[in-house]
């Protein structure tokens, strides 16, 4: 039974299914779940620090049952998706029914799609990539596979990833300056990656031109499909969606940095270069992103075997209260900036 724990990472999507169903107040049922509920369950569940034994280690990666439950994800974020489309192009809805509905229907994209991208994008098979591409696609955010896999894994916690914030940076100066910077980087790296296998920029090798071309034709289906309304709630989903990923990209490398040895280069990322959390409930809804130093360590490794390490800086709350506190710049400042080594603190 202990498995099938991580079934409650579809509460989410469970929530944003009651406010398409019954509207109203309930359009509001997924942001209060996921920003209210769960920080107060945060606080009531105590903190679990245990790391699995080397023999629980290969019992749980010979189970499919932690692979499908990643890939139940994707027929579960279209449907929900196309429900909303449907929904707003033939009903009539208020102005806070609508408000509600991006933010809960983005809500959804963003944790069990982008986030479940990420972790298949760091898939060997061609077939779990695919399904982490596909995720990406709603919020626009498919050139996040390149960039995250090739340059925030590669330049964490330095000033030239994008992805890790800098002290004292609010996360609304983060949120323009992360989604600038990744994009570009993606293309830079696509590049790179072109010239380094002597293949031309229009090439079947290219993906962030077909990253472009789906996401593209993905808003003109429904620029054709649907009303004006429907394609504005596209839109604005997808970028609830990729906010909420630069929130928790925001909370899990603020103001860390890696030092610069005697030759120019980076330190190797370690374990003191990301913020993690054990608060139970936030780890089994974002399927254990926030024990994260150990992806850092080794980003083939599966979410249900990560493990905790004593020397990582671990945060106060869990991450779903961490991005509310984020929210609010003066507080967090407060909270994280005396927990920051003072070795990394560049003024």
């Amino acid at each position: 039974m202990k498995d099938l724990k991580y079934l409650a990472a579809f509460s989410i999507p469970l929530m944003a299914i009651i406010g398409l169903i019954f509207k109203g107040v309930w359009v509001w049922a997924t942001p209060i779940f996921a920003f209210v509920c769960i920080p107060i369950l945060e606080l009531v569940f105590p903190i679990d620090n245990k790391n699995l034994e080397p023999n629980e280690v290969d019992t749980k990666l010979k189970k499919t049952i932690f692979d499908w439950l990643l890939y139940f994800n994707l027929p579960v974020v279209y449907s929900i998706l196309i429900y909303g489309l449907l929904l707003v192009s033939t009903s009539s809805l208020e102005t806070y029914e609508l408000i509600g509905l991006i933010v809960s229907v983005g809500i959804v994209l963003g944790v069990n799609g982008i986030n479940v991208g990420h972790e298949l994008g760091h898939r060997q098979t061609t077939n779990e990539r695919f399904i982490g591409k596909a995720l990406l696609l709603p919020s626009f955010y498919m050139h996040f596979y390149i960039e995250h896999n090739y340059g925030h894994h590669l330049h964490a916690a330095t000033p030239e990833d994008p992805a890790t914030a800098r002290f004292n940076q609010s996360i609304y100066s983060f949120w323009f300056t992360s989604t600038v910077r990744q994009y570009f980087s993606a293309w830079k790296i696509q590049i790179k990656l072109l010239k380094n296998n002597s293949l031309s920029f229009i090439s079947l090798k290219n993906d962030m031109l077909w990253f472009t071309i789906l996401q593209l034709a993905y808003l003109l289906a429904v620029f054709s499909l649907f009303s004006i309304k429907t394609f504005v709630f596209a839109v604005a989903t997808g970028v609830v969606g990729f906010i909420l990923l630069e929130t928790v990209n925001y909370i899990e490398h603020y103001g860390l940095l890696r030092q610069q040895t005697k030759s120019g280069r980076y330190e190797r990322v370690k374990e003191v270069h990301s913020w993690n959390s054990n608060h139970v409930v936030g780890r089994i809804v974002l399927y254990e992103l926030t024990r994260h130093s150990d992806h850092h360590y080794k980003s083939s490794k599966k979410y249900q075997v990560l493990d905790c390490h004593e020397e990582s800086p671990q945060m106060p709350f869990g991450y779903p209260t961490s991005m509310v506190l984020a929210m609010l710049p003066p507080l967090w400042f407060k909270i994280m900036n005396k927990r920051i080594p003072k070795e990394m603190i560049v003024s």
